[in-house]
């Protein structure tokens, strides 16, 4: 029985740990822990203000100071750290610093990658999720890519300003329909991945809702629940730089927004997966559920 869990147990490290999509994986894992040989690790660059954070359950988190762009924090792989919750943070676009970091899971005990990618990644050369898949693969550690649809909290975070102060939603998407999932939703799957790996390891998992709309049909939701007029603005990809660059957004990020948004206009409507009711034996959060549950947010 002793070998047994030292065979099971897992360290893994959270990276993005205070983000939307971290934090709520950490949320999920605390409040649903089942195999209790897991131990969690939160990479984070403040210390302090994750403690703050999660200070309810601070005694089942170890923190540790952890930086994509500082390479010697890569040092905490040495900590017998097995298995790793990877994302992309938003404005990071140079794959090369995942190279190296994926260098340095192979140097350590790293032995599996839960990869948050994005619905399509495989079809795109041109978005950073397929280069990261491709060299994780390469790698030869045990993986699973997650690729979720459109974050519906991109409404509350990226584009949350513009409808709090412009009344509008500003993007290149034109008239291309988008697949909207709930970040609550797909932690809610990285948790189940996470316990059951040995299920779905060397898989991508693709994490969908129910519904596909285009922008305008969402700005006329969000309208509808707040009492408030909110439109849709659909702009060309060198008038949305240049009104994000007067925002101060960094060009990098601004380039994935681009990609992110403009690049469904040429391609087929998002396919629809049954993949997160299979995984949690539950319906994902509907657009008007969630606009519903964060309608203050919206409000100007």
């Amino acid at each position: 029985m002793i070998l047994n869990e030292l065979i099971k147990s897992k360290r893994i490290l959270i990276t993005g740990a205070t983000g939307n999509i971290g934090s709520e994986v950490i949320n999920q894992l605390i409040s649903n822990q089942i195999n209790k040989n897991i131990e969690i690790i939160a990479g984070v660059r403040n210390v302090e203000k994750a403690k703050s954070q999660f200070k309810e359950w601070n005694n089942k988190i170890q923190f540790e100071y952890f930086d994509f762009e500082e390479k010697s924090t890569f040092n905490i792989f040495k900590k017998n750290i097995n298995c790793v919750f990877l994302l992309r943070p938003p404005h990071i676009s140079d794959v090369n610093v995942f190279k190296v970091l994926i260098e340095v899971f192979q140097e350590n005990s790293v032995q599996e990658i839960i990869f948050l990618s994005v619905q399509g990644a495989e079809k795109s050369e041109l978005i950073p999720h397929n280069k990261i898949e491709r060299k994780i693969k390469k790698s030869k550690i045990d993986y699973i890519f997650i690729r979720p649809s459109y974050f519906m909290q991109n409404l509350t975070t990226e584009l949350v300003n513009d409808i709090k102060t412009k009344k509008e939603i500003i993007l290149p998407a034109g008239k291309a329909k988008f697949n909207w999932i709930d970040v609550k939703n797909i932690a809610e799957v990285a948790a189940k991945l996470i316990y059951n790996f040995d299920d779905y390891r060397n898989r991508e998992i693709e994490i969908t809702g129910y519904e596909n709309k285009d922008f305008q049909e969402v700005a006329t939701l969000i309208s509808e629940k707040i009492g408030k007029k909110v439109e849709y603005r659909n702009v060309n990809p060198l008038k949305f730089f240049l009104i994000k660059r007067k925002q101060k957004m960094p060009i990098m990020k601004i380039i994935v927004m681009v990609l992110l948004h403009f690049l469904p206009r040429f391609q087929k409507e998002p396919e629809i997966s049954d993949n997160y009711k299979q995984i949690t034996a539950k319906r994902p959060t509907s657009l008007v559920e969630f606009i519903e549950r964060e309608k203050q947010k919206f409000i100007y």
